[in-house]
């Protein structure tokens, strides 16, 4: 009797599901040596990746962006099928906004100044969280201290959030120090005082230290502390299902009319070398409308100040109606913090761990979307594949593994939703983290026997948020009303009252006070793409379209009945919603029960080492490191971008642990193309 081949079958139809049947398809003789087969609960491939079409428009529901092009294995394959070309209309941007403007929810349009500074404190922040070094003279160093002094002298379940918090608190401490320096250093004259005596009004406020050296950290002139504006591309979204998406945020150094002068002007709270103070024309560079407009003064005096030297209660000026200097600062920086929400797919930024951050790594080069679509991509992958060998509408409900005496001593039985069953050597799960927590529940039995407390412990541990995006359509007879800049629709970046805040607007929902980015697919599109993430995310899901529709165009007409440079503003604004929407598309994923949930983040109380618990094989190898004594071996595999260490939440992470799956079973038959 001639002995079966081994039967290998792939569960899940995603880009690591896909990648690990290709490399398993095509190794040489493979067909010769092993039976193969994937099967997908869904009605497509793809998984997270899905390339969609709505009112005419090419939209990504899941992930769009490439992070960074060298040595990135998914820029390869979309480079080789050509899938950078297009001739239709796309966003070839993904979304990194051009003639952007930061606009309160009272229609206030904001200093870009103020924007770039709380722009570039925020990203020194997470890049020394990142572990790319400190900035400042050490302000990164100095928060932690502060926070681990706070802790008990530990920090081992300090949060991204609490980093961030206390980073902001120092903020003002630093800029305070900094204004009560110069208010002393400049006589009536405007000369400058004996800077011997100066350091006596650098005053701990936030916990730095009194040293002039740190208040440099916000002279972002070009040979100062700060880091380069130019990099300032890390506040980029995780892509509303699987990936981080950098969609819409690069950098936010807004454009004056089309490109920001760099630093040269960004000195609000700067004396120049020869302590005097810096001249005012230059503060009204960022007094530039986005679209290029006359100078705006509104928010120039938060700023100033008086020429004799006297200092005014900068915390407290009114920049505009209902905004101090420090609301609108702290608006700006919630701002900033929602959008690393949606980036880091934590809906509470108070669970995102900050010792985990530095896990992940990036590709070098540039990151980029594929006009194409991603979807792209997943078709190359799939068109290696005969006919036949993906199984769609067929979702697993419990994987019976370690079995002895069954059909042809198989060691695992796959059960499906309509009642039918597999049995396999080997299989490959490419189920995401948000249904692996839902299969180690005591309510469930996905698997059987339960998997080992290494690795439910993992599961449990990390965390898998959800980020979904929102396309709405503009009607086409209240489109020409907001016409901005030669759009139709304006690229906009949120800001809103603190959530406690008497002041805010009751007219907009609670589901939009923490999404941040508004902005047409691509310039002239009438189709409206907004993110959300964690509670608000799912509340989106749980709303029918109507709901959707009044919710949106109720906000974008309360703020921008009050901004200024929009066509026909004045007579479309006596309608109570001038601004009105038509259709919608919105992601599932959160209650999508085949995701339950759009990607990885590493949670308070978890570490790299859960990831790396996540692609174990299992049976598990002895304590010393030898086999197990199951005559089977590496009969449940994982892969997904939640068992990537250095790549978690993206495709690319993804795609590289299915080849490493992939591999691993054809090292076991020592095969030789590996």
């Amino acid at each position: 009797m001639l002995s079966q081949k081994p039967k290998i079958v792939i569960i899940g139809a995603g880009i690591a599901g896909l990648a690990a049947a290709k490399k398993l398809y095509t190794t040489q003789n493979f067909n010769e040596l092993f039976e193969l087969c994937v099967v997908e609960g869904g009605n497509r491939i793809g998984g997270r990746i899905f390339t969609n079409e709505f009112c005419g428009d090419k939209v990504e529901m899941g992930a769009s962006w490439i992070h960074g092009i060298d040595g990135n294995p998914i820029y390869k394959i979309a480079k080789d099928i050509n899938a950078f070309e297009n001739d239709e209309p796309w966003d070839p941007l993904g979304g990194k906004m051009e003639n952007k403007m930061v606009i309160t929810e009272d229609g206030h349009e904001v200093n870009s100044s103020i924007v770039n500074n709380i722009s570039s404190f925020f990203k020194n922040l997470l890049d020394f969280a990142s572990g790319e070094g400190d900035f400042g003279g050490g302000i990164g160093g100095k928060i932690v201290e502060r926070l681990r002094i706070e802790n008990g002298g530990g920090i081992e379940k300090v949060s991204i959030g609490a980093f961030l918090r206390k980073g902001l608190e120092f903020y003002w401490g630093l800029r305070k120090d900094q204004e009560n320096v110069e208010s002393f250093n400049l006589d009536d004259g405007g000369s400058e005082k004996d800077h011997e005596n100066g350091e006596i009004f650098n005053l701990d406020n936030g916990g730095s230290e009194k040293d002039q050296e740190h208040v440099k950290s916000f002279n972002l002139d070009d040979g100062g502390s700060e880091k380069d504006h130019e990099n300032d591309e890390s506040f980029n979204l995780d892509d509303g299902g699987s990936e981080k998406d950098h969609e819409n945020v690069e950098s936010f150094n807004l454009n004056d009319g089309g490109s920001e002068k760099i630093q040269e002007n960004v000195e609000s709270f700067n004396l120049d070398d020869g302590g005097s103070e810096k001249d005012h024309e230059n503060d009204e560079s960022f007094n530039l409308d986005d679209g290029g407009s006359e100078k705006d003064h509104e928010n120039d005096e938060s700023f100033n100040l008086d020429y004799g030297g006297s200092e005014k209660d900068q915390e407290n000026v009114e920049v505009f109606e209902n905004w101090s200097r420090k609301s609108l600062e702290e608006g700006v920086f919630a701002m900033f913090e929602n959008i690393h929400r949606h980036y880091s797919s934590a809906g509470d930024l108070g669970t995102l761990d900050f010792n985990g951050h530095s896990e992940y790594i990036d590709f070098p080069g540039d990151d980029i979307t594929i006009a194409k679509g991603f979807s792209s991509v997943i078709e190359s992958l799939g068109s290696v594949l005969p006919s036949g060998l993906i199984q769609l509408g067929r979702k697993v409900t419990k994987i019976e593994w370690q079995l002895e005496n069954n059909d042809g001593n198989k060691p695992v039985k796959l059960h499906f939703s309509d009642g039918s069953v597999m049995y396999a050597d080997h299989v490959i799960v490419t189920i995401s983290l948000g249904v692996l927590k839902q299969g180690i529940r005591e309510d469930s039995s996905l698997f059987s026997p339960p998997l080992p407390s290494f690795k439910t412990d993992a599961i449990s541990r990390l965390g898998f948020g959800v980020v979904d995006k929102l396309f709405l359509q503009l009607s086409p007879t209240h489109h020409e009303n907001v016409g901005y800049d030669g759009m139709k629709f304006p690229n906009m970046m949120m800001v809103f009252h603190q959530p406690d805040a008497k002041l805010n607007n009751p007219k907009i929902p609670f589901w939009i006070r923490r999404t941040t980015l508004v902005h047409p697919v691509y310039p002239e599109s009438r189709v409206v793409m907004l993110f959300f993430a964690g509670e608000e995310a799912l509340k989106v899901e749980s709303l029918d379209d109507e709901e959707i529709i009044e919710g949106v165009s109720t906000t974008m007409s309360e703020i921008i009945a009050n901004a200024k440079h929009f066509k026909n503003l004045n007579a479309a604004a006596e309608s109570e919603s001038f601004i009105k929407f038509t259709k919608v598309l919105k992601c599932k994923w959160g209650t999508d029960p085949l995701f339950l949930g759009s990607y990885t983040h590493i949670a308070v109380g978890s570490s790299g080492d859960d990831l790396d618990s996540m692609a174990e094989p299992l049976p598990e190898k002895s304590g010393d490191g030898r086999k197990s004594t199951s005559c089977h071996q590496l009969q449940v595999l994982f892969a997904g971008e939640a068992t990537s260490r250095a790549h978690y939440s993206t495709t690319h992470g993804a795609y590289l642990t299915g080849l490493r799956e992939a591999n691993r079973l054809l090292e076991h038959y020592q095969c030789v193309d590996v």
